[in-house]
């Protein structure tokens, strides 16, 4: 079999194990997940409502250009239709644009401690990847980013704010860095969690978009809207480059029910406006955490945390997991000593935070 020899050196992507595996596992009562930074609050109760009445038929493809959601988002963000691409979440998104862009000779820049898709992705398709480390804020380097960008650069991948450490680049620094990288070069701005930013110095980047063409925007419905499930992930970019990229999207590629909730979570701003505050609390209650017992942490723009715990990651994140709550541990981020965790409801931080505490009085840590 004549497999692209690149991919012998790829694992499959492990997900961790479900709840119900773990509730079996450790014969618990109750399993709590904060492990892949889903909204805590689920879904806008207007898509549980229109799922308790749906009438589909299911014999019938998706419609391909996903058009009425199409129309929903543009003009929600106030763009052309025709700006928008559409995947099956953001992890589709990546695979796109690097399954058009990239290729052997051509190089892609990345941080060294982000969404792990971007190199994965790059080395599938043959292309050389160029990482640059996090600053010691955990903040993406963009002056290096920049520096190691030549000829066959093809894309820049900044995560903002970046998963897993949470921080945001500010807004003046980005429009330093577009300014910066040629033309010809893709900057892609993957902002999964762009909805629970409060900074009030930010600005929308889609501000970029009328002078930079250069410039891709990722956006999903997976995280403050709660529709992970349904993996619908989109882009906002120029008409040039979306234009480029649709011949690499597979046709149908969002369901029927998809494109619906999609549209009934993106009208119900009331919803993730009210997430966005109960996440800040959250947030709190895990910063003050950390404060009083001197662990450090990253300062989150997003809806988890990655926090310190002065210990091996994989032996608290598995005192956690037999205490019935999933996390992730930093040693499978490339954080090791810490650990990413979902910021999750008051109740649910407040108990995961009274097991932390055990975990970490048994390793001598407090």
């Amino acid at each position: 079999m004549k497999f692209k020899k690149q991919i012998a050196s790829l694992k499959a992507y492990q997900p961790g194990k479900t709840s119900d595996e773990v509730q079996k596992m450790y014969n618990l009562d109750k399993v709590t997940k904060l492990a892949s930074n889903e909204n805590p609050y689920g879904a806008s109760p207007k898509v549980k409502e229109y799922l308790n009445n749906i009438d589909i038929d299911f014999a019938i493809y998706p419609d391909g250009h996903a058009s009425k959601l199409r129309t929903a988002v543009a003009k929600h963000l106030n763009v052309s239709e025709n700006q928008l691409l559409f995947g099956n979440g953001s992890d589709e998104n990546i695979l796109i644009v690097s399954r058009a862009i990239l290729e052997p000779g051509l190089n892609t820049v990345v941080a060294d401690l982000t969404f792990g898709q971007y190199k994965h992705n790059a080395v599938v398709e043959g292309a050389e990847v160029r990482v640059v480390p996090l600053l010691e804020n955990g903040a993406h380097d963009l002056d290096k980013m920049a520096e190691v960008v030549d000829e066959n650069t093809a894309i820049v991948w900044v995560c903002n704010p970046n998963n897993p450490t949470g921080t945001l680049i500010p807004s003046d620094e980005i429009k330093d860095f577009v300014e910066k990288v040629p033309s010809d070069v893709l900057i892609v701005l993957d902002e999964a969690y762009t909805e629970y930013i409060t900074d009030d110095t930010y600005e929308d980047s889609l501000g970029l978009l009328k002078k930079h063409p250069n410039v891709l925007i990722m956006r999903t419905f997976s995280k403050a809207y709660g529709l992970a499930s349904f993996r619908v992930g989109y882009a906002i970019g120029s008409e040039e480059v979306i234009g480029q990229l649709e011949p690499t999207r597979e046709p149908f590629n969002n369901t029927v029910l998809s494109q619906e909730v999609a549209i009934i979570g993106l009208a119900d701003q009331a919803f993730i406006a009210e997430c966005k505050v109960k996440n800040n609390a959250g947030k709190q209650q895990f910063e003050t955490y950390c404060k009083e017992r001197n662990l450090n942490f990253f300062p989150s723009h997003t809806n988890f945390i990655l926090m310190e715990v002065k210990a091996d990651s994989d032996v608290v994140f598995q005192g956690l997991m037999e205490r019935g709550f999933i996390v992730r541990s930093g040693n499978a981020l490339g954080s090791p000593g810490y650990l990413r965790i979902t910021i999750g409801t008051e109740q649910q931080n407040t108990e995961l935070l009274q097991k932390l505490d055990e975990v970490l009085r048994e390793e001598g840590v407090i």
